[in-house]
């Protein structure tokens, strides 16, 4: 007859000093970080914190040497989270998902190999056809990460920039305001007895929300303006303040422009094309040594004097006006914009991670696949096409078919 304890064993009425098993990824993810070689861009995709837990779930994260100097994350920091550490662009570039925050440049088209998935910013404005014949030779899956958008029909990473591009443009203003720089010579903001700096901001997205924030914590006198409304009035609520907010109108801008100390320029392009609403001759009529700051350069700029600048010549002088273009603000705090694209790039790969892969989390995530605009040697953005006179096919009807 089986005693008590033989059966109890056989029942697992026993407890269990071993671990429970940890529960894996469908599919482990190969993530390649590649060192950006585009000029001054200091932020890297992924955080050591973040490169750690995509390790402990099962995934595989290559970097190459250096690649988080600019963010002020060191090699030592990203191998004790458990990367690997490479030496080469080639060997990054094995990876079947490389993660960058540049579009790939001329001289990593070579690295690329054939089914590989880029994860990248894509700049439309500064694109050209060969760009994506070359992805579409090797059928790449390429990704915006402008594009993506979240459950909620959000664009988060560009959300997170837009965040840090208006606290921050705030900042940049007052360094050029200054006798230092040779700017007005004035405070940005206001003090008992001296009129408040006059800033005027073009649109009414996040970019201006924070920028706008600044400027009224520093005492600021802020003049707002859009195309829409709307865009307004969800400002002025997200503000929580009495602000002065217009629609764009020529009359009521350029006087504006006029008299501002600094305009900001944030409006971002409709459907891709952007629309320089302040004009060469209304900066011509503005305040020796005012300031300029088009935000929005990275999209063609709303500012019709803009054109791009470097962190390493961020400035340039016209009508005696100082104009700040440079399109990747953000890079000036690297750290902190890398954090910010970690928060937003971890979950989502460990999502990918558990739906089984790329082309699974295309299929199953529509907030995903919007960013998505090349996919088995074919262009799936409509927009993209049309504007370089490629083809193009639907995304959905490219999954179905391949299910």
């Amino acid at each position: 007859m089986m005693g008590f304890g033989e059966l109890a064993q056989q029942t697992a009425l026993y407890p269990q000093e071993a671990l429970a098993p940890v529960k894996t990824s469908q599919q482990s993810l190969l993530i390649g970080l590649p060192k950006e070689i585009s000029l001054q861009e200091n932020r890297i995709a992924l955080t050591p914190e973040a490169v750690a837990i995509l390790v402990r779930n099962g995934h595989r994260v290559v970097v190459e040497k250096g690649a988080g100097e600019g963010a002020q994350f060191s090699d030592n920091e990203y191998s004790e989270a458990g990367a690997q550490i490479v030496y080469s662009p080639q060997e990054v570039f094995a990876s079947d998902l490389i993660l960058k925050i540049e579009p790939i440049v001329e001289q990593e088209f070579s690295y690329l190999k054939n089914g590989q998935t880029i994860i990248s910013a894509l700049n439309l404005p500064t694109r050209e056809r060969s760009y994506f014949e070359h992805l579409n030779d090797k059928h790449i899956t390429a990704v915006s990460y402008e594009y993506i958008e979240d459950p909620g029909g959000g664009q988060p990473v560009i959300r997170s920039l837009s965040e840090i591009a208006g606290s921050t443009v705030m900042l940049i203003a007052a360094e050029y305001l200054s006798s230092a720089n040779k700017g007005r010579g004035i405070i940005l903001g206001g003090i008992t007895g001296v009129p408040p700096t006059k800033v005027v901001i073009i649109g009414a997205g996040t970019v201006a929300e924070y920028a706008a924030r600044t400027a009224l914590g520093l005492g600021a006198e802020i003049k707002i303006f859009d195309q829409h409304i709307y865009r307004l009035q969800r400002l002025k609520y997200a503000i929580g303040q009495n602000i002065y907010t217009s629609i764009i109108e020529s009359d009521t801008l350029s006087e504006a422009i006029q008299r501002a100390d600094v305009v900001i320029g944030a409006l971002r392009p409709n459907e891709g094309y952007s629309l320089h609403v302040v004009t060469e001759e209304m900066v011509a009529r503005m305040k020796p040594n005012s300031v300029i700051i088009d935000v929005s350069i990275d999209q063609g700029g709303c500012i019709e004097t803009a054109r791009t600048t470097t962190h390493k010549e961020p400035t340039y002088r016209l009508y005696d006006v100082i104009h700040y273009c440079v399109p990747n603000i953000a890079s000036r705090v690297g750290h902190t914009a890398s954090i910010a694209l970690s928060n937003v790039f971890l979950p989502m790969l460990l999502k990918m991670g558990h739906a089984g892969g790329v082309e699974q989390m295309m299929y199953a995530s529509r907030w995903f696949s919007k960013g998505v605009y090349a996919h088995g040697g074919t262009l799936t953005n409509p927009f993209i096409a049309k504007k370089f006179s490629m083809r193009h096919k639907d995304l959905s009807l490219l999954l179905a078919a391949r299910m």
